[in-house]
């Protein structure tokens, strides 16, 4: 098995200073990338700043051979990130992979939870990721390489109680992953998601303190580092926790056709178990394929030419 490595490339991972972050820095600087190590040093609900846990990752990589630089940008503030990319360029020149890992909780049930507290978690993590990844969008083109990772969690694909915020945005980060491997696919920008699972400050009191030695983050990291290597998948969403590997996917069952004269909220009622019926359903990786499929039952009935 030929081993995964990073030689020459260079990769920012944001929220880098603690948790995942830091795991997936050292891992990467350890395979031979050269990284930024970003982290803006807040408190877990986002409150507060230092670059001071950046640093102190860069170091640790520098100490052991690697090359990194620590910057604090905010994720949601446009021109830090872009300072942060330009540091990034002038050190090395250039950004082949891009890591959004930050975050932040405000946990509570939706009838408790602030309009604040739900704004500042979509922007952390979903906005966040965009502006990062919209700072290397076309450096990627240019060079017709990227690979870019998303964080999603299980609070977004399946849900989870009082992270209507957290799973909102992490759900939201799945549908960014899926248009923008269309768009860069071109390019070899190839865009995955991370579903993880971990013992961090950010899951601590969450889970009991003995499964949690179960679920480490380099375990997590171990997961992610596929889907930024040269070899990456497109378009995957990989789950990683306590050494077990998954993939969640999105499947739409065939469904029903309805006759014009029977198309009512009635009829959709009373076939509902028939629309939910699991059997023959499949993965669709574009839109397009859904769309095709209503098309082509309706034509099929109208008898029409399509083209």
């Amino acid at each position: 098995m030929t081993d995964i490595r990073f030689d020459g490339r260079v990769a920012i991972v944001t929220g880098a200073g603690a948790g995942l972050g830091r795991s997936h820095a050292l891992e990467l600087a350890r395979r031979g990338a050269k990284l930024v190590v970003n982290d803006l040093g807040g408190a877990v609900d986002g409150s507060g700043g230092s670059v001071s846990a950046a640093q102190t990752v860069a170091d640790e990589i520098k100490a052991a051979g690697g090359e990194a630089i620590a910057h604090g940008a905010n994720v949601t503030k446009a021109d830090e990130v872009a300072d942060m990319v330009e540091q990034a360029v002038k050190a090395w020149g250039k950004v082949d992979i891009l890591v959004n890992n930050a975050g932040i909780l405000r946990d509570k049930s939706f009838t408790k939870m602030t309009l604040e507290d739900f704004e500042a978690v979509v922007d952390v993590h979903l906005i966040g990721s965009v502006t990062c990844t919209k700072a290397v969008w076309d450096m990627m083109k240019e060079n017709n390489y990227g690979r870019i990772a998303m964080t999603s969690s299980s609070s977004g694909i399946y849900g989870n109680f009082g992270q209507s915020n957290y799973g909102a945005a992490k759900m939201g980060l799945v549908g960014l992953m899926n248009v923008l491997h269309l768009e860069g696919r071109k390019y070899d920008i190839r865009v995955n998601t991370l579903s993880p699972t971990a013992y961090t400050r950010m899951t601590e009191g969450l889970i009991p303190e003995e499964a949690g030695k179960l679920m480490t983050a380099e375990s997590v990291t171990s997961g992610l580092i596929p889907l930024v290597a040269e070899d990456a998948p497109n378009r995957l969403i990989l789950c990683a926790g306590a050494g077990g590997y998954a993939a969640a996917k999105v499947y739409e069952t065939p469904g029903i056709y309805l006759e014009p004269d029977k198309q009512t909220a009635e009829n959709v009622m009373a076939n509902l178990d028939r629309i939910t019926d699991a059997s023959g359903q499949e993965e669709y990786r574009e839109g397009g394929q859904q769309t095709m499929k209503f098309l082509t039952a309706a034509v099929k009935h109208f008898g029409v030419k399509l083209g």
